[in-house]
């Protein structure tokens, strides 16, 4: 059986796919979105671990390298960063949590232990950064001003995938030999919001990632992750042709629909799963680059023939997931951290 049949990319489309990503690496190695825009370092670690799936270590190491590089002596990174600076100066929380997932993927892939020894630092400061921010009601704000000031409220999306970052700087602390027990307490605290206290975050149920990202992430299992993806299907599923970024607009995004498909996956449907890996085939360009959405019925691309490196990634890591191949492939399937001392 082929692996396209199975609902993955073969390896050499994989390796085509990653080499568009690695075109966009700068000399410093940070990995812009598309030629002249910006990066920003959740979009950053994703293409790294696309890299490191694909077999480009060095590639993924220089990206990581950065990271470790550009990190603020708080813990912290900017926002957004050009090529030549910072284009926005203010911190998100996840983005800077991010590289806990980041740095686990690649060790699971390379079994590098020089390379977590290394990273560690760099996971330590940026954990011990977003778990300082946490409230006394367990929320994480979203992002913090330039001022220091932390920003008003958080957000589901961000604080799931915070929380499955949380879990994968635990993993690797305590495969370390480090207790990190602040760590564990916020992971537990922001757990328990997400699971019985949704309506305490910012409302944003027009947005795919706030259905889906709690079940993808491991915050919600079970029936309860079942029926959430299930109840609202209809309402971001546009047809046979992916998941819409937003509910009331016409268009699907590749990232979106192949995060929902490893949702699925982490719920056990893999023929919904596949389904969705199979609808985002009209969005590959020919070097095998991934637009970041198209509009249906008009089947134009949408930003107008743009190919964004973290829609490239996640393709990548979807297919990857699908295939079960690499050490790493369940690991953004919150509910599989695996057992780094086994």
């Amino acid at each position: 059986m082929q692996p396209e049949s199975l609902g993955a990319l073969t390896d050499e489309q994989i390796h085509a796919t990653a080499s568009t990503i690695r075109e966009q690496q700068t000399s410093t190695g940070m990995i812009l979105w598309f030629s002249e825009g910006h990066a920003d370092t959740w979009n950053h670690t994703e293409a790294a671990m696309a890299l490191s799936t694909a077999g480009l270590r060095a590639a993924a190491e220089q990206a990581f390298d950065w990271l470790a590089r550009t990190q603020r002596s708080d813990g912290s990174w900017h926002h957004y960063y050009l090529s030549d600076g910072v284009e926005d100066a203010k911190v998100d929380t996840n983005c800077c949590a991010y590289v806990a997932t980041g740095v686990l993927h690649h060790f699971l892939t390379t079994g590098d232990k020089s390379f977590l020894d290394g990273m560690w630092p760099t996971v330590k400061s940026a954990l011990d950064f977003v778990v300082g921010h946490q409230t006394a009601s367990g929320h994480i704000p979203w992002a913090i001003h330039t001022s220091g000031t932390p920003w008003s409220y958080s957000l589901v999306t961000g604080s799931s995938s915070t929380l499955h970052s949380l879990r994968c700087g635990i993993a690797i602390a305590s495969h370390l030999e480090y207790e990190r027990p602040e760590w564990e307490f916020a992971a537990v605290r922001l757990a328990n919001l997400l699971r019985n206290h949704e309506g305490q975050f910012e409302p944003k149920r027009r947005w795919a990632m706030d259905w889906y990202y709690p079940v993808l992430t491991g915050a919600l299992s079970g029936t309860v992750a079942t029926e959430r993806l299930q109840t609202r299907f209809d309402e971001f599923a546009l047809e046979d042709h992916g998941v819409r970024c937003v509910s009331d607009q016409p268009w699907v995004t590749t990232a979106e629909t192949c995060e929902c498909a490893m949702a699925f996956l982490a719920i056990g449907d893999e023929e919904m799963a596949h389904r969705l890996f199979e609808s985002i085939k009209p969005l590959r360009d020919s070097d095998g680059a991934y637009f970041t959405g198209m509009v249906f019925p008009e089947g134009i691309t949408f930003p107008d023939n743009e190919r964004s490196t973290y829609s490239s990634a996640a393709v990548i890591l979807a297919s990857d997931a699908l295939a079960n191949k690499s050490p790493a492939s369940r690991l953004l399937i919150g509910h599989g951290l695996p057992n780094l001392d086994s």
